[in-house]
């Protein structure tokens, strides 16, 4: 069973039970009180072992979907379990203040010919996704997806899947593994008619914490989430990573290192942009590195983060198939004071493109100590670009290369509308780096982008090496500051 006896009463697993917005925070702090379960992974036959292939031919019906016969804004679809997807997540509706489990049947799933037959009747969702109309009125596009441990990922308007967000991580980057915590339940409040907004509760549950989540779902130009968590600790957490996401860079213009590929870039972001509690914007362009790294940001009430996938031209990709122009951003906007910590930044070595190796994550600097409670705001931005909060110019791309055997070449490109008719003249490049010598630093226009160029060299050695650069006049920033990590 998926949630203990009593909880499950409690979660609405008889119909037409009460539910209360405080009923999932009350779950997880009574979950919290116990012993971890591990959660239930039974399949039968040959479900347990399917392929990628049989698992995608798994298909839930569009005309079974939940709310489809109400003609209601939104529509809810359900993921089979296997593959990699075997814990059963338990789904509810709540309906005027009333909740009933969404039951699990055969008959809602088309089944590929390869796929085992089996005679089970209840084995309940791997997860789900919302549909909604946002490209054309009269279509339900998938809008986002929650699937596998305490992932979810959505998209805005004309864009596709790319990175994606997660509930919670525990020990991400250390060296004794990491702990993927898992939701458990979700409740889906029905949406009343010519609603913009759709409303799931989840419960969140891992070897060291349980977490209740309310999302408020607003899909358009920009998707937004409101983000209400809170969260309880079983053990002192000392490696806790909130509002986290998951993305990929396998390579782009600043670091083709030992890459044959026809295309120029590969990635669902690009870099990490950083507004901090001081009113600085950072831009760091992400790397695929040789050796794992890991970047912390300290600061003081974040203003918002987020992995940015900046480059919106195909030819900078040239994939017909990948459509990576088409790759949302995700930007975190802190809702309140979220004191002492550092944005974290993780890039991992890979030699595939089918691997997510960026992670970044608030991490605050004190633990969340075992038997707590510690509530959270945020908003997730899925879109085109992070909400902009200044008209300071900004970083597009960051091309690096060779100038000899101890020394390479940086090219930032910048647009803004602030650099318009400016005075070449009055315009300056500012470039630092740690433990070397910056040289010959130009700016110019750049009449090919409406923007500016930045462009230095650097000379460089057998270890990483921390570079910052901006635009400034009169000693006035006008630009975002890059900084960037050059390591051999």
């Amino acid at each position: 069973m998926l949630l203990p006896r009593r909880e499950a009463a409690a979660a609405g697993n008889t119909s037409d039970a009460p539910f209360n917005p405080s009923m999932v925070r009350d779950l997880a702090r009574n979950l919290a009180s116990k012993s971890f379960e591990a959660p239930d992974e039974k399949l039968p036959g040959g479900l347990n072992d399917l392929t990628y292939d049989q698992y995608r031919s798994i298909r839930f019906r569009p005309e079974r979907a939940l709310w489809r016969s109400e003609k209601l804004p939104f529509q809810a679809q359900f993921f089979h379990r296997g593959f990699f997807y075997k814990n059963k997540v338990s789904i509810f509706e709540v309906v005027d203040g009333k909740v009933s489990e969404v039951r699990y049947s055969k008959d809602d799933f088309s089944f590929g010919e390869k796929v085992p037959a089996f005679t089970e009747t209840d084995l309940g969702f791997a997860g789900f996704r919302i549909h909604a109309p946002i490209n054309k009125p009269d279509y339900y596009d998938e809008v986002c997806v929650f699937l596998g441990a305490s992932y979810f990922r959505a998209v805005a308007k004309d864009e596709t899947y790319g990175l994606s967000a997660r509930g919670l991580s525990i020990d991400t980057g250390e060296a004794k593994g990491e702990e993927f915590p898992y939701f458990k339940a979700f409740w889906l409040e029905r949406p009343v008619p010519n609603a913009t907004s759709l409303v799931i509760h989840a419960l969140l549950d891992s070897k060291s914490c349980a977490a209740s989540y309310r999302f408020t779902i607003r899909p358009g130009k920009t998707t937004v989430f409101d983000v209400e968590a809170s969260l309880y600790p079983r053990a002192d957490l000392d490696h806790a990573g909130l509002a986290p996401m998951t993305s990929m860079f396998f390579f782009g213009p600043n670091d083709r290192n030992e890459v044959d590929d026809f295309r120029p870039s590969v990635h669902d972001s690009d870099g990490i942009a950083i507004y901090n509690g001081k009113g600085e914007s950072l831009w760091r362009p992400l790397s695929n590195p040789r050796d794992l790294q890991i970047s912390t940001f300290q600061d003081v009430n974040p203003r918002g983060f987020g992995l940015m996938q900046r480059e919106k031209n195909f030819f900078a990709y040239q994939d017909i198939e990948s459509g990576f122009e088409k790759r949302p951003s995700l930007w975190v906007e802190p809702i309140g004071d979220w004191g002492e910590g550092a944005v974290t930044l993780i890039e991992i070595p890979t030699k595939e493109e089918i691997h997510d190796n960026i992670a970044a994550f608030w991490r605050p600097k004190a633990p969340l100590k075992a038997k707590s409670e510690n509530n959270l705001t945020y908003r997730l931005h899925w879109g085109p670009d992070a909400p902009k909060p200044h008209a300071l110019a900004r970083f597009t791309r960051s091309g690096v290369g060779a100038r000899g055997a101890n020394s390479k070449l940086f090219v930032l490109d910048l647009i803004g509308d602030n650099l318009k008719g400016i005075d070449p003249n009055s315009v300056k490049g500012v470039v630092t780096a740690e433990k070397s010598e910056v040289t010959d630093i130009v700016t110019q226009p750049n009449p090919n982008t409406g923007g500016w160029r930045l462009s230095f060299q650097c000379a460089v050695k057998k270890e990483p090496i921390e570079l910052r650069a901006h635009l400034a006049q009169d000693d006035k920033p006008l630009s975002e500051i890059w900084v960037y990590r050059w390591a051999p």
